[in-house]
């Protein structure tokens, strides 16, 4: 996870913390954080990004929309990250 931006890291995290979001889900629960709008361009690039390194794994729920889910590397790598960090933040 050390190659990730800090929004991807964000992405895998609600990813994480949902059950198949769809990519509005995502969206909407990162705009809440971020406290401001994410454009498409912004946002789809990215969840790319974490599909193709293996974290997150894309699929179809209807013809138009796709849905995100963690896989077990991305499992890994959130707790390597918390692991990591705990050396420094309680």
């Amino acid at each position: 996870m050390d190659d990730l931006t800090g929004f991807q890291r964000d992405l895998l995290y609600v990813i994480a913390g949902a059950d198949q979001p769809s990519g509005q889900d995502v969206k909407d629960e990162i705009e809440q954080y971020y406290s401001s709008e994410i454009n498409h361009g912004r946002l789809y690039p990215n969840l790319d990004t974490v599909v193709n390194k293996d974290l997150v794994e894309k699929g179809q729920l209807d013809r138009r929309t796709n849905y995100y889910a963690i896989t077990d590397e991305g499992e890994q790598a959130i707790e390597d990250r918390r692991e990591w960090k705990s050396q420094y933040v309680d």
